[in-house]
C-alpha cells in the first residue's frame, strides 16, 4: 500500500511533485522515490513495504529496457501465478508484485488488467511514446485523483496533495448539496471539489499530447450475465466456499505481520473462522472496538467467537473525548465528508495495529452487498434508499438556503438487470455503499501507514454471489442465507445467526449529550466558513433544539453539519 503521484507537463516543477509526496508520506513512509523525463513527465512514489522488502523493489520502478516507468499503489495477490506465466517473456530482477505488474503490461498491454486479482491504482509512463497509462482496480479499492490545468495533467493518491499545487480549489457545491439532501457522496468521477476528479473503479486512462481518454475495462454487468447459471444450493455453497478460501489464502501473501479487524456479525465471524482454519495459526492478532454502551457494542459476540479460536484480541475502547481529540485530524485525512463516530472508531483499530507493529489488516467488507444483507433488500422495490436508515429521514433540507437548494439533483443510478434486488445490489456495489466504505477505510488505514485488505471483495466472489438466485440470498426472511449455512458448519451455531446491527456506536446520543459543546462549537464555526452562504442558520438552530428535545432518531444530519465545519472552516 503506497502513495502515487505524477505531473505530465512540458514545464513541470519538481518542487510541486515533492510537495505532493510530502503531503501523502503517511501512505508510504518506508521510501520516497522520483523519476523525471525532462520536458515531459515527473513520477513520484511513497512506499509502504509489504512484499519484497529490499530496495530493489523501490519505485518508481523501471523495466529492464528503461522504456517503462511504474508507480503503483496496492497489491497484486496472484503475482506468483502471473510471474510463472510471464517468466518466459521477461527477466525478473526482484520477487515483488510491482515488477510482475510492469511485466504484465509490457507483455499483454491493456489486457493485463483482466489477469490481475488485487487492489490497485497505478500509472505507467512510456518514455518512448511520451504517453501515460493509468488504471484502477475493479471496485475502486485504491484511489486515483487527477486534475487538468493549463495544459498540465496531475494525479495522486490524495486530494489534499493535489490541492496544495492547484491554483483553483473551490468546493463542488452541487456535490455538497446532494450530500445534504440525499446523503450522496458523489458519482464515480466526482469529488467534493470542482477541479479534482477521480478515475472510477474498473476504468483506465490514457494521456498523450495533452489529450485525456478514459475507458471502462471491467464490464461487471456482462460478466455476471454471461456466467449466470443455475446450480443446486449445495453446489453453489461448495463453489463459493472454494473461492472464499482461495481469496483469504491469497491475501495472506506478505513479508510482514498480518492481523484482522472483527465485529460481532456474520461476516467477521466467517473471516475469523476461515483465517484460523486456513492459516492454522492461533496467534494471529484480532482487533475490535467498543464504547461501553451495551445497546450498540458487539463485544459479547466478538468474545464468544474468540473463545472458540483462542486468537489474541485487542479491545479498543472509544470515548467521547476521542471524538473531540481526533475529529479534525481525521477530517484532514479524509479530505471529504466521512461517517462520523464509526469511522473514528475504526481508525482507532489501525492506530492500535501500528503501535503493535502490524502492517497489514484484513476485514470483512463486502458480504452484505453481494449476499443481500441489508434490511431494505427484503423490500427490493424500495430503490430510493441510499443510507439504509429505515423510515427515519436522516436529512434536513429545510436548513439549506434557496439558491443552494436549487442545486440539489436526486442521484439516478443505472438499472442494468431485470430485477429490483440485483439493481439495488449493483447500486450499492458501484455507487453508494461500497465506494463510500472503501473511501473511508483507505484513508484511515493509510493515515496510520497500515494496509487494509478486503478478502470478501475478490471479484470472483462478488460476481458469483451476485449471480445467484434470490432464494440463496434471502430465505424465509433470513438474509445472507448461504453464508450463514457455510458459517454454521465451521462455527458455533448461534453465531451463524447473529443479528444484523446497522448501528455500532452511540453517535446520536453522544452528539446531543457528551458532545453537546463540541457540536455547538462546530455549528458556530460553520457561520464563518466557506459554506456560510449555504445555510439558513435560524432553521439549523431550530433543528438542533428539536434534536436536543428528543427528535434524535437519526443524528446523521447533525454530523453532516459538523463535517462541513471541520472541512470548510479552515
Amino acid at each position: 500500500m503506497c502513495g502515487i503521484a505524477g505531473i505530465i507537463s512540458a514545464k513541470h516543477n519538481i518542487g510541486n511533485l515533492q510537495e505532493i509526496l510530502k503531503l501523502q508520506q503517511h501512505r508510504g513512509p518506508d521510501h520516497t522515490g522520483e523519476y523525471v523525463d525532462p520536458g515531459y513527465c515527473a513520477l513520484g512514489h511513497n512506499r509502504l513495504s509489504i512484499i519484497d522488502l529490499t530496495s530493489k523493489a523501490n519505485q518508481p520502478f523501471r523495466d529492464n529496457s528503461g522504456r517503462y516507468h511504474l508507480t503503483f499503489n496496492g497489491e497484486i495477490y496472484n503475482y506468483i501465478e502471473l510471474r510463472q506465466k510471464l517468466q518466459a517473456y521477461y527477466n525478473f530482477k526482484t520477487t515483488s508484485d510491482t515488477e510482475v505488474l510492469l511485466a504484465a503490461f509490457i507483455v499483454w498491454g491493456k489486457s493485463c488488467l483482466n489477469h490481475l486479482n488485487g487492489m490497485f491504482s497505478f500509472a505507467i509512463w512510456d518514455s518512448y511514446k511520451k504517453k501515460l497509462f493509468a488504471a484502477r482496480d475493479r471496485f475502486g479499492v485504491k484511489p486515483l485523483f487527477y486534475s487538468e490545468e493549463d495544459q498540465e495533467f496531475y494525479f495522486s493518491s490524495e486530494i489534499k496533495a493535489l490541492q496544495s499545487i492547484l491554483e483553483r480549489n473551490q468546493p463542488n457545491e452541487k456535490v455538497w448539496a446532494n450530500y445534504f439532501a440525499y446523503g450522496s457522496y458523489g458519482m464515480p468521477r466526482e469529488t467534493f471539489y470542482h477541479n479534482i476528479q477521480q478515475l472510477p473503479g474498473g476504468h483506465f486512462l490514457e494521456y498523450h499530447d495533452g489529450n485525456l481518454k478514459i475507458s471502462k475495462w471491467y464490464d461487471f454487468e456482462e460478466r455476471v450475465k454471461k456466467s449466470a447459471k443455475t446450480l443446486s444450493f449445495e453446489d453453489a455453497k461448495k463453489v463459493y466456499s472454494e473461492i472464499l478460501s482461495d481469496s483469504i489464502s491469497l491475501r495472506f501473501r506478505a513479508d510482514v505481520p498480518i492481523g484482522f479487524n472483527i465485529s460481532g456479525g456474520v461476516d467477521s465471524s466467517l473471516l475469523l473462522a476461515l483465517v484460523n482454519r486456513l492459516q492454522n495459526n492461533k496467534n494471529i492478532q484480532a482487533y475490535t472496538f467498543y464504547t461501553g454502551n451495551e445497546n450498540y457494542d458487539e463485544l459479547p459476540w466478538v468474545e464468544k467467537m474468540i473463545e472458540t479460536t483462542q486468537n489474541l484480541l485487542k479491545k479498543v475502547k472509544i470515548r467521547p473525548t476521542d471524538v473531540i481529540e481526533n475529529a479534525q485530524f481525521l477530517s484532514d485525512i479524509q479530505d471529504e465528508p466521512y461517517a462520523g463516530l464509526p469511522t473514528l472508531s475504526y481508525a482507532a483499530l489501525f492506530q492500535a495495529a501500528k503501535e503493535d507493529g502490524i502492517k497489514v489488516l484484513l476485514d470483512g467488507q463486502g458480504m452484505d452487498e453481494q449476499w443481500a444483507g441489508y434490511d431494505y433488500y427484503q423490500n427490493s422495490g424500495n430503490s430510493t434508499t441510499i443510507q439504509g436508515m429505515g423510515k427515519v429521514n436522516p436529512f434536513r433540507v429545510n436548513i439549506l438556503k434557496k439558491d443552494f437548494s436549487e442545486l440539489v439533483e436526486k442521484p439516478v443510478y443505472p438499472t442494468p438487470f431485470d430485477n429490483d434486488l440485483q439493481n439495488l445490489q449493483y447500486r450499492d456495489i458501484f455507487y453508494t455503499k461500497i465506494p463510500r466504505a472503501l473511501r473511508f477505510n483507505d484513508r484511515i488505514s493509510m493515515a496510520y501507514s497500515t494496509e487494509l485488505r478486503e478478502p470478501f471483495l475478490d471479484y470472483r466472489m462478488v460476481e458469483f454471489a451476485f449471480a445467484q438466485p434470490r432464494k440463496y440470498k434471502i430465505s424465509n426472511g433470513v438474509q445472507k442465507f448461504l453464508i450463514r449455512k457455510i458459517l454454521k458448519e465451521i462455527a458455533p451455531k448461534d453465531l451463524s445467526y447473529a443479528p444484523k446491527r446497522p448501528l455500532q456506536t452511540p453517535q446520536r446520543e453522544w452528539l446531543g449529550n457528551e458532545l453537546k459543546d463540541f457540536t455547538e462549537e462546530n455549528l458556530e464555526k460553520l457561520r464563518f466558513s466557506k459554506a456560510s452562504g449555504w445555510f439558513d442558520f435560524d432553521e439549523m438552530q431550530k433543528e438542533w433544539k428539536n434534536y436536543q428535545n428528543g427528535d434524535n432518531q437519526s443524528g446523521f444530519h447533525i454530523w453532516q453539519w459538523i463535517n462541513a465545519a471541520l472541512l470548510l472552516s479552515r
